[in-house]
């Protein structure tokens, strides 16, 4: 059995967490939130995990009730993700691994949601659709590698939702895609939007431009902000899960398993819940403390990769901001 550490600070949540035999022994965050409609700088946002990663770590071994001797690998956010955060995170990993004479693995931070998911809700061999502010993916493993059988061709559908949270004047406290979720369930009137599916891939960006351009006339029409975000979660989730199910067709899958930030939206998974079961097929999802980024999924991803394929060489231990889910030898499966 190995104890693994891992340190997850590709965006604006900084999160250690502690992880044995695939066990989360601790798993504790701190989120970077900005006021009302601003998003998160890079700068701002290493500085805020700077601020705050000695602490998380002291917290994550008390909790966990361990001592550094314990460890047995220390693991890290290679990327992809916002390089200054990213930098902040490794720097302080990498010189934990030289105090503490351990093992160091770099981690896809993609991959580790996806094992993470895999570990937590016992899905097999599913088709994964990966959602986050960050990220936009249709997966599915085959020889060897998580193939990207479709992914946003823009940007990224928490992205999208943050964009139109920041335009409507949401808190970002917890989130703002949560705040549209909730915002959501009160919305009555559905707003046709411009439905944007090309082949296996999405655009959210227009969709985007579309409402920013009409926003002020269609609250002239009756539209409220609850109606506005209702209307959006149904159309880009709707495209999600027509790509999703179009890649189980293809891959003959019968387990789909949503996973990132996104994938705590509760209508995300119902829809997903209901093609599935179309297809005789089952739906598997995680809650906030698994969806959200987290520690425990880079300790758990990297774990696997240390007893399959060893430790990161030191001069591969520098991030990767663009690390591509399909770039990882999936050496475990």
């Amino acid at each position: 059995m190995v104890i693994a550490i891992g340190f997850e600070g590709s965006a604006n949540k900084l999160g250690i967490g502690i992880v044995k035999d695939g066990e989360v022994l601790s798993n504790c965050r701190r989120t970077y939130i900005t006021p009302p409609g601003e998003g998160f700088l890079p700068r701002e946002t290493a500085e805020h995990h700077r601020a705050h990663i000695l602490t998380l770590l002291k917290e994550s071994l008390d909790v966990a009730k361990l001592t550094p001797k314990d460890i047995d690998i220390v693991c890290f956010t290679k990327g992809p993700g916002m390089a200054p955060p990213l930098l902040s995170v490794a720097v302080v990993a990498r010189a934990i691994s030289k105090l503490w004479k351990k093992p160091i693995i770099g981690v896809n931070h993609c991959i580790a949601h996806i094992e993470m998911g895999r570990q937590i809700t016992g899905a097999d061999n599913p088709t994964v659709l990966y959602v986050s502010g960050g990220n936009t993916q249709v997966i599915s493993y085959a020889r060897g590698k998580y193939r990207i059988f479709g992914e946003t061709i823009d940007i990224a559908v928490g992205n999208c939702l943050d964009r139109f949270a920041r335009l409507i004047n949401l808190s970002n406290d917890p989130s703002p895609g949560y705040n549209i979720e909730q915002m959501a369930k009160k919305g009555k009137r559905f707003c046709a939007l411009p439905y944007v599916v090309k082949g296996m891939d999405v655009s959210f960006s227009g969709i985007l431009s579309w409402l920013e351009e009409r926003l002020d006339n269609l609250k002239k029409d009756g539209y409220t902000d609850e109606d506005l975000c209702f209307s959006l979660q149904e159309t880009i989730f709707a495209m999600l899960v027509e790509t999703t199910e179009r890649a189980m067709a293809h891959c003959g899958s019968n387990e789909v398993l949503v996973v990132g930030g996104v994938g705590c939206n509760v209508r995300l998974q119902e829809m997903l819940a209901s093609m599935a079961e179309d297809r005789n097929a089952k739906c598997y999802a995680t809650d906030e403390r698994y969806c959200i980024d987290n520690g425990a999924m880079i300790a758990h991803a990297g774990a696997l990769l240390y007893l399959h394929s060893g430790e990161t060489k030191w001069e591969d231990t520098r991030i990767t901001q663009r690390f591509r889910t399909d770039d990882v030898e999936v050496t475990w499966r």
